[in-house]
């Protein structure tokens, strides 16, 4: 396993300097895409919460009136919509750059956090490093090395049911559940990060970990809160449309989000060969937060994600050409078909130049991650 290095973090990021390649771009049109608007943030944040809560609604009508058939229907519409919420529009939010109104980001963050079981205090200290570390396994362990789908029938069948177990870019109700429920109560739960590489974010920021337990204890009382209303009120569907819906209906999250990463170069100072673009249909690409822009979302992260696509086509002639969710499915089944004989082995991705591009503006490449970044990993 290239991720298995338990090395302090202290020491990975005294040592470690990344100098990124960046493709070239005119500060002010980067400036203009980095100003977040609050009408755009409603539109995609609002939208799907909106679309949501009408998906939602359709499942428990449909449930309280026995009409099975049609709810099932919804209720697997509304998984394949909200399972979008966890590490996905909660990612976008904790960089800070959906709303240029700060409180209405935040808000939105917590809202949409609670909701999916989503810890953004731990998500965010994990994520500051792979941003700043991406497939440099030294200082980025929240993806691990090399990635590998799950191929059985009940990982599957979870995908388009009821999620269990948990499995690569997926939420396991068990795994969840139980991680909150240790990270609740002062442990080191698997919710979010793999135990591990959970312990060493806390040993190296120890000040940050209080903050996690305290959101973890809130998601609890918020979804127990659920059920209890559940009880009362004899509305049962309630707890499936907002507790359970992370678990539901896993499948679209999981066939468009894990081509991100999944075969591509470590240890390399170039997104364009370790992050990958696709290209989606306006529905998927909407759920998923614009986030099939990988590549242009790591190079600038601090454009919104409604902003990618524009970012992309005034760099273009610098990046690789967008994979299809298909043809990156098939680059990457080919990947692992190669490493079965070579373990060692990368996807190298053909870039149409080798320069050493970066940003003179340390204002604009400090920002480059927007909010993300907690107080002790700011310096």
């Amino acid at each position: 396993m290239k991720n298995g290095g338990c090395e302090p973090l202290q020491k990975a990021r005294k040592d470690l300097k990344v100098a990124w390649y960046r493709c070239s771009i005119e500060h002010s049109r980067l400036r203009e895409l980095m100003r977040p608007s609050d009408l755009q943030g409603w539109l995609q944040a609002g939208g799907h919460l909106g679309v949501a809560i009408l998906t939602g609604a359709a499942t428990v009508y449909f449930f309280h009136q026995g009409l099975w058939v049609s709810f099932t229907l919804a209720l697997f519409c509304h998984g394949t919509v909200a399972t979008f919420f966890k590490g996905i529009a909660a990612h976008e939010l904790g960089h800070g750059t959906v709303f240029r109104t700060k409180s209405i980001n935040r808000l939105f963050l917590r809202l949409y956090s609670i909701i999916s079981w989503h810890n953004f205090h731990e998500y965010a200290m994990s994520h500051t490093y792979h941003h700043r570390y991406t497939l440099h396994p030294r200082g980025d362990r929240e993806v691990l090395l090399p990635q590998h789908s799950k191929t059985g029938m009940l990982y599957f069948l979870q995908l388009f049911t009821f999620n269990i177990f948990g499995g690569p870019f997926t939420s396991g109700c068990i795994p969840i559940v139980k991680g909150t429920i240790q990270t609740a109560f002062g442990g080191f739960g698997t919710s979010v990060l793999q135990k591990e590489w959970s312990e060493a974010l806390y040993s190296a920021h120890p000040d940050e970990r209080w903050h996690a337990i305290r959101w973890a204890r809130m998601i609890l009382f918020f979804h127990c809160g659920v059920v209890a209303v559940a009880v009362i009120t004899q509305l049962w569907a309630v707890p499936l449309v907002l507790t359970f819906q992370q678990f539901t209906a896993n499948w679209l999250k999981h066939f468009v989000g894990f081509p991100m990463h999944c075969g591509l170069r470590s240890n390399v100072p170039d997104f364009r060969k370790c992050v990958r673009s696709i290209t989606l249909d306006p529905v998927s690409e909407f759920l998923y937060w614009h986030m099939n822009w990988h590549t242009e979302h790591h190079m600038y992260a601090g454009v919104p994600c409604y902003n990618l696509k524009k970012l992309h086509r005034l760099i273009a002639h610098d990046m690789p050409i967008p994979r299809s969710l298909v043809g990156a499915w098939k680059e990457m089944k080919e990947t692992w078909e190669r490493q079965r004989v070579d373990p060692d082995y990368e996807f190298d991705t053909p870039v149409p130049s080798q320069g050493t591009e970066k940003l003179n503006d340390a204002g604009l490449l400090a920002a480059s991650i927007g909010d993300l970044a907690p107080k002790s990993l700011t310096a």
